[in-house]
C-alpha cells in the first residue's frame, strides 16, 4: 500500500467517523434526558459527561425539559 491509499483510507474513515457525530450527539442527549428525569441532578450529570452545568441545561431546554 503506497503513501497515497494510506491517506486516502485515513481520510475515509475520519468522514465516516465525522458522520457518526450527529448520531452519538442525539444518544448521548437522550442519556442526558432520560437520567435527568429519573432524578440525577444538573450537577452529577455535568461531571459524569463532562459538560458543564449550563450545557446539560442546554440539552435539557432543547428537549422541552426545564432543569431546575
Amino acid at each position: 500500500m503506497d503513501a497515497q491509499q494510506r491517506v486516502d483510507d485515513a481520510r475515509a474513515e475520519e468522514r465516516a467517523a465525522l458522520d457518526e457525530v450527529p448520531v452519538a450527539r442525539a444518544r448521548l442527549a437522550a442519556a442526558i434526558v432520560a437520567e435527568y428525569l429519573a432524578g440525577v441532578r444538573v450537577g452529577e450529570l455535568a461531571r459524569i459527561t463532562g459538560y458543564g452545568r449550563e450545557q446539560v441545561r442546554r440539552i435539557l431546554r432543547a428537549a422541552g425539559v426545564e432543569a431546575e
